[in-house]
């Protein structure tokens, strides 16, 4: 009787530690975003056409700084007044959503 007991307590002890395994997933998604570099370049290197459209936009803005990819996107880091802001624009004028 003792062995019937004992192989049913090793029977349920050994089913009880399949139970416990979690479903893995197997679907993984990764998203990898690369980002283009930015070089600074002088104020006086930015077209004609982004600083009228940065005018248009922000009148009164100031260009602090700015920046040209090599698709010639440029960042600019612009403040109005006592706000500051980082805004992208093509060599057209023409802005962009980053």
């Amino acid at each position: 009787m003792k062995k019937v007991i004992l192989s049913a307590v090793i029977l349920l002890g050994t089913m009880s530690i399949h139970a416990n395994v979690l479903p893995v997933s197997e679907d993984s998604n990764t998203t990898v975003i690369v980002q283009s570099e930015y070089t600074e370049v002088a104020a006086d290197a930015v077209p004609a056409a982004v600083k009228t459209a940065l005018q248009t936009a922000y009148p009164g803005a100031k260009l602090e700084k700015a920046f040209v990819n090599e698709k010639k996107e440029y960042k600019l880091d612009i403040s109005v007044g006592d706000q500051k802001a980082t805004v992208y624009s093509d060599v057209n004028g023409n802005w962009l959503k980053i």
